[in-house]
């Protein structure tokens, strides 16, 4: 359609854009190109690149002057911690994974992804319960990438505040020597920080002595930093490293033991309410302010009440040791932990820089040991595998190092629905959606890693030859950027064979829907299936269970439909149906009653008729599982779609763009309910492609994105240029949503008068 907008600067909006609602398109922004320099602030933006980044403090300065901004957002995790079983607070032994790689903020710092060639990439949640980003930086808030994709699969996600050497030892004695404002107010913003980006906790680190002065107020930082925590975060965690001792010396014990457990004088903590006479006062400027029965108050009042000064074990949520072990360390800790011996983390370190036991392709030499005392386990660096062997072999490496841990890490499962995998890892050498190639090159995003199943080889019982197993693969994909690989063997003698995927821990609801999407390599005599086990919830009946494909589907509901709701129909509308690429959806309907979920299998079974040896290859493109309501809600629409914080760049004379064209940086911002959503898709029009078909920008998993260095055409004069985006949700359901219900918004621009 015809545009006849004057672009006019505007005194109250943000870059001189102007905003006009078109009712008959999208939503237009007008703009004069100029080329004033706008330089963007290096903590939350790429210099080289002007994409937005994660990031972390480097001082106590800079940690008391944080205060949230629009542009902290960014960082923010969209991914609430999903619910898992069993719960983290059970006595079950747990796994912390500490991820310490060259200093960390690497590709991962790039919070819209990057092109990068060979990433490191961690895909074996199912065996880990914590993860800790670690760096040598004072405050480590996790790049939201890891916190997105480890929420995903139920772990809690931790930041490092560590402090070291000469400098770090002058900043305890600034917050730790003097009274409780000092600490309570670094406490605040370390939970503040915390609940704003949405992660769950911290590692206190302190790598340097301490006065006594100083000493004597680390355990009360500790239980104000535990108690302020429980109260903003919920399941929020506090861990200590193996370090520090009670009298304020740095001497690592690699146990937990009387010098870092507790002290043997009284309780006395400088300038704290009880030491002025004021005994269960409240907390003023701290977090939410913990009046006299909160989490504060009853910290101290615990304190007072022990009969000797219990010290950093007590006073947080877990005890990190040191790596230099050995079984007669572990043995003298049992009676130390007592009944709290899943809070001892025994710290391995994969490296095996030291004196330690196993390490490297041998760490399972020390799993086995921490399992046999019944301690929980901290895998620091297990990044090992990348660093120090050949990058082309890095997937097998990583499988080789974490199923040789296999037999001691417990796994988790998943208790909500829907269900919905592509087995993405978040990277690839290409984006694929549903099926149809529309980009060609390396990119990694681990918010976009989808949940991984649990890789592994299945073997039948009785001593049978036929097995199945399972590896990513980065050769093909249904949706976005990798499949999961199973390969297998029918011998003559066995007729079917299954592998567990995925351990589910949910109620089920009346009635649900499960798919696959798959594709075998040909000539294959093998049939593909999905199975569903499950327990009791109380009587479980199941009702029944049918095969769908589209020309069925008024069954899908237990009263049958003219029109179904849109989602349901669009679910639907693929199953039994040839699908790009080569790949098929098979797609089951189940009713329940009183029932649990518990596992999801993967089948091959022969043919009717053929008997001899089948070796067959599959690839695993998507799996859903999910219930009746979900597919009855109507789909929400992306609303709001703004333009905002423009810059211009003439573009240089090579690549893709024009002679003449510009680049163009703007941030985008949009309204839409996030838990509803798995990601947004963005596109562009009228870029240096052309002005017909959409190009996909990358994705975002926030209401907003900054689009970077877009090439398009230079205005001729008195026409405007026009450039339009398009933010495409992509529902928890994983369905294509139509692009006549995508957000859009048009930038008008035109070169000044």
């Amino acid at each position: 359609m015809a545009y006849r907008v004057k672009c006019v600067s505007h005194p109250y909006a943000y870059n001189s854009l102007l905003r006009i609602e078109d009712k008959e398109e999208a939503a237009v922004f007008c703009e004069v190109v100029t080329f004033t320099p706008d330089p963007l602030p290096v903590r939350y933006y790429d210099k080289d690149t002007g994409r937005p980044v994660s990031f972390y403090l480097s001082s106590l300065e800079e940690l008391l002057a944080w205060t949230p901004t629009t542009v902290d957002s960014f960082n923010v995790a969209s991914k609430p911690l999903e619910g898992r079983q069993p719960p983290l607070s059970s006595q079950r032994p747990r796994t912390l994974l500490c991820h310490d790689m060259m200093g960390g903020y690497l590709d991962d710092r790039f919070i819209q992804g990057s092109p990068a060639t060979n990433p490191y990439c961690f895909y074996h949640w199912q065996y880990i319960d914590i993860f800790v980003y670690f760096s040598h930086h004072m405050v480590t808030i996790p790049p939201v990438c890891w916190t997105n994709a480890a929420h995903r699969h139920g772990v809690s996600v931790l930041g490092t505040f560590i402090t070291e050497w000469k400098e770090g030892g002058q900043h305890c004695e600034a917050f730790l020597a003097g009274d409780e404002r000092s600490f309570r107010a670094v406490a605040d913003q370390l939970v503040r920080i915390a609940q704003f980006f949405r992660f769950d906790g911290w590692l206190i680190n302190i790598e340097n002595s301490l006065s006594l002065a100083a000493v004597g107020n680390l355990p009360c930082f500790l239980r104000y930093l535990r108690a302020q925590l429980q109260q903003q975060v919920p399941g929020g965690l506090v861990l200590w490293y193996d370090s520090v001792v009670s009298s304020g010396q740095l001497k690592w014990q690699d146990e937990l033991n009387e010098h870092n457990r507790r002290a043997a004088r009284p309780l006395g903590c400088r300038g704290s309410p009880r030491a002025r006479g004021i005994a269960g006062a409240g907390a003023p400027g701290g977090v939410g302010g913990a009046g006299p029965r909160g989490g504060w108050a009853r910290a101290m009042a615990s304190l007072a009440s022990s009969p000797a000064r219990r010290v950093f074990f007590e006073s947080c949520d877990g005890f990190f040791t040191n790596y230099n072990w050995r079984e007669e360390h572990l043995a003298r800790m049992l009676e130390q932990a007592g009944p709290r011996r899943a809070d001892v983390y025994v710290g391995v370190d994969v490296f095996a820089r030291g004196n330690v036991v196993g390490g490297r392709f041998d760490t399972d030499k020390s799993l086995e040991l921490i399992r046999k005392h019944g301690f929980s386990a901290a895998l620091f660096a297990p990044g090992w595998v990348y660093e120090c062997l050949e990058k082309k072999d890095f997937f097998q490496n990583q499988d080789r190092f974490w199923s040789l841990l296999a037999p001691y890490l417990p796994t988790h499962s998943i208790c909500s629905l829907p269900f919905v995998t592509s087995f993405c890892l978040g990277m690839g050498t290409r984006r694929v959606c549903h099926g149809q190639e529309e980009a060609v090159g390396p990119w990694f995003h681990l918010s976009a890693q989808e949940i991984q199943p649990l890789f592994g080889e299945h073997r039948p019982e009785g001593g049978s030859q036929g097995w199945v197993k399972t590896h990513c693969c980065l050769t093909d994909a249904w949706h976005g950027g990798s499949s999961l690989l199973v390969q297998g063997r029918l011998p003559p003698a066995v007729e079917y064979v299954a592998v567990r995927l995925f351990s589910l821990h949910v109620p089920a609801p009346p009635k649900i829907f499960l798919s696959v999407v798959y594709k075998l390599e040909e000539p294959s005599g093998v049939r593909v299936a999905l199975e569903l086990t499950t327990g009791e919830a109380g009587s479980c009946h199941v009702g029944s269970a049918s095969e769908v494909n589209a020309q069925t589907s008024p069954r899908l509901r237990p009263r049958p439909l003219r029109v179904p709701p849109t989602k349901l129909a669009r679910w639907v509308g693929r199953c039994g149906q040839p699908l790009r690429g080569g790949w098929v959806q098979r797609c089951y309907e189940v009713s329940l009653r009183g029932c649990l979920l518990r596992d999801l299998f993967v089948s091959f079974s022969r043919r009717s008729g053929r008997q001899d040896q089948e070796d067959f290859v599959c690839r695993l493109g998507e799996v859903q599982v999910v219930g009746v309501g979900s597919l009855l809600t109507p789909l929400a629409q992306v609303q709001a779609v703004t333009v905002s914080q423009v810059g211009w760049r003439r573009a240089a004379p090579e690549g893709e763009a024009p002679p003449g064209a510009l680049r163009l940086s703007c941030t985008l911002h949009w309204a839409y309910p996030l838990p509803l959503a798995r990601s947004f898709r963005i596109h562009c029009c009228g870029g240096a492609r052309g002005p017909e078909e959409p190009t996909l920008l990358g994705l975002a998993f926030v209401n907003q994105y900054r689009v970077v260095e877009l090439a398009v055409a230079a205005p001729t004069p008195g026409r405007d240029g026009r450039v339009e985006f398009l933010v495409e949700p992509v529902p928890r359901e994983g369905l294509p949503v139509p692009r006549a219900e995508w957000g859009r918004a048009a930038l008008l621009y035109s070169t000044p008068a």
